[in-house]
């Protein structure tokens, strides 16, 4: 058994690399499987979100309070399951285990890149436990590859079925460096073409549903040349050992007992584990996860008694299903890892381990086309099947989505074909490695890729064109991801995004070639019937939720300019910089290079004045933007005019020489020193045209940013407003608690948002001032005393920024005091300490939990040896007990070192 101490503290130190693994003597001496063994499998998902032109997922109303989908499933599941908690009877954390180190377990590419970008901790935790659970089971990883971007392979046409393979097998070396030895099919998709284009790919063993099996029998051998077939389509396949595949020679080539089983046996092979599937389904909709007896019991319950060597039991479902579908079932499987299963005796392992311990002694036929998903074969990707239906709605949308998207991916092949051999050597192997590209957009990764495929030295408008072919080839992929078919309607927001993929691919298509494709495909798309009155059929999903998502180099650049006049434009003096003061109306210029990014677009400013006329704001600007995908570029020229509060107007037009530009310029200027904005606005339309940008086309995320910032005068005055009306009605609010009678509404609500406001200046003036000893102690008080305040007066602090601050006020004074003792120990952690009770008595809410990773780590590695090590010494050990009793007030074990105290 494992104690408390010797559970893994934190990620990262002492790891064996991937790359090391097989000249490292390993801790596992078995060759031969004995006994029981036990895998579970998360299958990690998220349909790919971001907006194809911004490369960036925008906020998602329906995650609230989270940014997105992405984010709130990562709160819930992704970072849980890295920092899974095991607690004792008192609700003490006694272990912190990383689950991904004992979890089977694969990770869509386009979510391992989010998680890359939004939280790399989670990330590198992630790449860690496949290090570790190579080292401990002989160089077999939990990780396997996927499918690139989660398309279902027998409806795939053959290139793109090797291409996905090859993308999802090289983004998983790229990030776990070793070659993948297995590969989860989306939604278990499977049929021979797929297992064949696996084989040629060096796949050694995929996942399946039990029910995906036809008929099985033990491998012929020279005793038993023929041995007999047992039929097992209906879920009877034993998933208590793996199966080998062998590809048929045709499609249609059945292999009949009574041939040449040498023949058969000579042929290419896959193995298959067929995975429990009652328990599999058990995980996913009854209570078996809420705790570790149970989902040990209902496995324990499938291993068979018949004295047979070694078997595995192997559990699948999606890997959301630890912590977002059912809350806190990470800890569950963090205890049945660490002691429920090892009480048992089951060995915890992977599919690639437990292959290497047992080869098959069985033969496998699986049925046609199926998946895991579906009663249908795989017609929930393509009919009407009902599959995936709620209430009276149909699904008779699909198979036009999947024509016209068919269609579509045909019409690109054409244009892929005739174009990109004018500068790719070979366009396909292009396709394939840009991947490589893919997973980093570098000027100088992206000039050897094209170098290295390349038929000549291009031009730089050729390379734009080069780029241009490939991101369309990408985007005709990731419109064929599995998300859009699988619920019931087509304008859901699935739908709708394999739709923007399609639209992309569109007009990059035309942009090389200047073929227009859209009509053709509309036409198509006009087939499949909504079930939304307002769309009637999927043309006008098209045109009203696709069409009006489009984003160019226009609304890019009106998003710079709007946005510039609420940042700081201080340019580093230089020769070419020139400033001016008119009367008490500022006015700065400045015409030096300033970049900035905006999305995956650089923005050039090259020049920029703004003058500010009474309530009248005007910007004009020269930008130059280079997209970071596709390397195109535009010069334009901007003018904003802010008219006061949430009024904008803006105007973008091409860059068409500087006398235009400094003509305009004057112009502009000269019309608001009029002070008119009907005036300056006549003048904007003059040089710009009609075509103008508002504060509502700009991109959400700074949409509401914005809004936000425009709103702050109005609240900060509505703050002080409350707070004024709170302190002369002060006694009166007390005079109703004392007696016990309920407040008037009006009067309780300002005491809440009167403290609350107080709480929340307090609180950034202790973020900027926590360096400071005596002002940080005044702000300590200052947050006691309205924490007391609440608390007589029964108020209810919703302060979401001041939970985020005290958050990361907390983590970072723990680090500090942990870290970087500065000699004030016992100020230090009384600070530390107090905070902590404040954030309870206003009941927050607050989440410790980083705290308490921090505090567990150091407790293992430093606190307890340094006190072991005191102890042995008899020496002075106060600070070792203060230490400790920081840890009960985090919700960490401590009372086994507390009693060693005495």
């Amino acid at each position: 058994m494992t104690s408390a101490a010797e559970l893994p503290a934190s990620a990262g130190s002492n790891l064996t690399p991937p790359e090391n693994i097989k000249n490292t003597q390993m801790p596992d001496p078995l060759r031969q499987a004995t006994g029981v063994y036990v895998t579970v499998h998360g299958h990690f998902y998220q349909p790919p979100r971001e907006n194809p032109y911004l490369d960036a997922i925008e906020r998602q109303s329906g995650a609230a309070p989270f940014h997105d989908w992405n984010e709130r499933i990562h709160h819930e599941c992704y970072r849980p399951n890295a920092f899974a908690r095991v607690f004792n009877e008192r609700g003490e954390v006694v272990g912190i285990v990383n689950n991904y180190e004992y979890l089977s377990f694969n990770i869509g590419a386009t979510l391992m890149s989010w998680l890359e970008r939004h939280d790399v901790e989670v990330y590198q935790r992630i790449l860690e436990a496949d290090a570790k659970s190579c080292y401990r089971l002989n160089g077999h990883g939990n990780a396997i590859a996927q499918v690139y971007n989660h398309i279902i392979m027998p409806l795939a046409n053959e290139r793109d079925k090797y291409t996905q393979i090859r993308w999802g097998k090289e983004d998983f070396r790229s990030r776990f460096g070793r070659d993948p030895e297995g590969m989860w099919l989306a939604e278990t998709a499977v049929d021979y073409p797929t297992l064949k284009a696996l084989v040629d790919e060096g796949i050694r063993f995929i996942v399946l549903a039990p029910s995906q099996a036809q008929r099985c029998r033990l491998l012929p051998t020279q005793d038993n040349p023929n041995p007999e077939w047992y039929e097992v389509g209906g879920s009877q396949i034993d998933p208590t050992r793996p199966y080998r595949c062998f590809l048929k020679e045709t499609d249609e080539l059945e292999v009949e007992a009574g041939s040449d089983n040498s023949s058969v046996q000579s042929r290419p092979y896959i193995d298959i584990f067929f995975y429990d599937g009652p328990i599999s389904r058990d995980m996913g909709f009854s209570e078996v996860l809420f705790n570790s007896n149970h989902l040990a019991g209902r496995i324990g319950s499938a291993v068979r008694g018949d004295h047979r060597p070694a078997q595995l039991i192997s559990v699948a479902t999606d890997g959301e299903t630890f912590g977002h579908h059912k809350a806190g079932t990470e800890k569950t499987l963090a205890y049945a890892f660490k002691k429920e299963f090892p009480h048992w005796g089951w060995t915890v392992t992977n599919f690639a381990h437990y292959l290497s311990l047992n080869t098959p002694t069985w033969e496998v036929e699986i049925k046609s086309v199926t998946a895991w998903s579906c009663a249908h074969g795989v017609d929930r990707w393509q009919d009407d099947c009902g599959c995936g239906g709620g209430g009276t709605w149909h699904q008779k949308w699909r198979r036009p989505l999947r024509d016209a998207l068919n269609w579509l991916r045909d019409q690109l092949i054409s244009v892929y074909e005739e174009h990109g051999r004018h500068f790719f050597i070979d366009p396909w192997q292009a396709r394939d490695e840009y991947i490589q590209v893919i997973g980093d957009r570098s000027p100088e990764n992206v000039s050897r890729f094209l170098l290295r495929h390349q038929t000549r030295k291009l031009t730089a408008s050729e390379q734009v064109d080069a780029l241009r072919l490939l991101e369309m080839q990408r985007h005709a992929l990731l419109m064929f991801t599995s998300c859009g078919w699988f619920f019931e309607e087509l304008s859901r927001p699935e739908g709708t995004q394999i739709l923007r993929y399609a639209a992309r691919a569109l007009e990059l298509a035309g942009d090389v070639s200047g073929v227009q494709l859209e009509k053709g495909f509309l036409k198509h798309l006009n087939q499949a019937p909504s079930n939304v009155d307002s769309f009637k059929h999927g043309g006008e999903v098209y045109r009203q939720l696709v069409l009006t998502a489009q984003v160019g180099f226009k609304q890019v650049a009106a998003q710079y300019a709007i946005t510039s006049l609420f940042t700081n434009h201080k340019p580093v003096e230089t020769p070419h910089t020139a400033s001016s003061q008119n009367g008490q109306n500022g006015s700065s210029k400045h015409s030096h290079l300033h970049k900035k990014r905006v999305y995956c677009y650089t923005a050039n400013e090259l020049d920029y004045q703004l003058q500010r006329m009474g309530s009248l704001t005007l910007a004009v600007g020269n930008l130059y933007l280079v997209s970071e995908i596709t390397w195109e570029s535009e010069h334009l020229v901007f003018a904003v005019l802010h008219l006061g509060g949430w009024d904008f107007h803006c105007c973008i037009q091409p860059f068409e020489g500087r006398l235009a530009y400094t003509e305009l310029k004057e112009k502009l200027f000269g019309a608001l020193q009029e002070g008119s904005a009907a005036h300056t606005i006549l003048a904007m339309t003059q040089f710009f045209g009609e075509e103008s940008f508002s504060l509502r086309n700009l991109f959400a995320e700074e949409r509401h940013r914005l809004m936000h910032l425009l709103s702050q005068e109005t609240l900060s005055r509505l703050d002080q407003l409350y707070t004024q009306e709170y302190r002369e009605n002060y006694g009166v609010l007390m005079a109703f608690h004392r007696d016990e009678v309920q407040a008037p509404q009006e009067l309780q609500v300002a005491a809440e948002i009167a403290l609350g406001y107080r709480f929340l200046i307090t609180l950034r003036s202790l973020d900027q001032d926590i360096a400071e000893p005596q002002s940080s102690w005044n702000h300590i008080v200052e947050l006691e005393a309205i924490a007391t305040e609440a608390k007589h007066l029964h108020c209810h602090l919703n302060i979401r920024e001041g939970k985020q601050i005290l958050e990361q006020l907390i983590l970072r004074s723990l680090w500090q005091f942990l870290h970087d003792p500065s000699g004030t120990f016992d100020a230090d952690l009384q600070r530390l300490e107090r905070l902590i009770d404040v954030a309870n008595q206003l009941n927050l809410g607050i989440s410790l939990e980083r705290s308490q990773e921090l505090y567990f780590s150091c407790l293992h590695s430093q606190i307890v040896p340094r006190f072991m090590a005191k102890t042995a010494q008899s020496q002075d050990s106060v600070q070792y007990r203060q230490l400790l009793k920081l840890g009960q007030k985090l919700g960490v074990e401590v009372s086994t070192w507390l009693t060693q105290l005495g």
